[in-house]
């Protein structure tokens, strides 16, 4: 059964979290640069920023590769584990907002408009993220270890949100920070409004860029919509 749209055409609105919701990215740097730390190496800033949007898996990958260290499924395991648990602490507490998210959700949720939540971050840690954020916002939740392994910047991920709406992606505003996210939304065939944070993000056919979140509401996303 497909849910039915606001009069404007728009079905769901599909958000990211990390940089696009909270601030978190900041925690994330904490625990990567940790992480290399243990690893016995560095990890450069440049080499940060492409991981901006991975799921645990890559970012373990790029990390071990990094600072030297053998690349094998069980090192990019304990590593991956090592982060989780270092990310589990700092995300244990009041997440930082980014400007204009928590009064975009709220207005959203108000209008009646369905929402999912679309992230890379893994199910534990999306938990506990979601303790700061509100689990009241979203109809679903689609997390970066729920999707078989396409994470962004496939399609899948955004793929899953609407069939668990049941609605079509075309009808659909995805809100992103990052390069691998938005090409996720696009290829998925969603209207992509862009808010970006710590990177630099291309544009495309399907996105539409804004400095920030303060002002977002149902007739702003629409007119993306439409304008896409």
């Amino acid at each position: 059964m497909t849910a039915p749209s606001s009069p404007d055409g728009l079905a769901a609105v599909l958000w990211d979290m990390d940089g696009t919701l909270v601030d978190s990215e900041k925690l994330w740097d904490v625990a990567l640069y940790e992480a290399a730390e243990m690893l016995g190496g560095t990890l450069s800033e440049e080499i940060r920023l492409t991981l901006v949007g991975s799921n645990m898996d890559a970012t373990a990958t790029v990390l071990l590769s990094a600072t030297g260290r053998p690349v094998t499924p069980e090192s990019v395991a304990e590593t991956g584990e090592w982060i989780r648990r270092r990310t589990a602490r700092l995300f244990d507490g009041a997440l930082p907002w980014r400007p204009g998210a928590r009064e975009a959700l709220s207005a959203v949720r108000a209008s009646g408009v369905r929402s999912a939540l679309v992230t890379s971050t893994e199910r534990a840690l999306t938990e506990l993220a979601l303790n700061s954020i509100g689990r009241e916002f979203f109809d679903a939740t689609v997390c970066g270890d729920e999707v078989g392994g396409e994470n962004k910047p496939l399609p899948r991920p955004y793929l899953k949100a609407a069939e668990l709406l049941g609605v079509r992606p075309a009808e659909c505003v995805a809100v992103e920070d990052s390069p691998p996210g938005a090409e996720a939304a696009e290829r998925a065939g969603c209207a992509v409004l862009v808010v970006p944070n710590d990177v630099e993000v291309p544009a495309g056919s399907r996105r539409v860029f804004r400095g920030s979140l303060v002002g977002v509401d149902v007739p702003a996303l629409a007119a993306l919509l439409a304008q896409v």
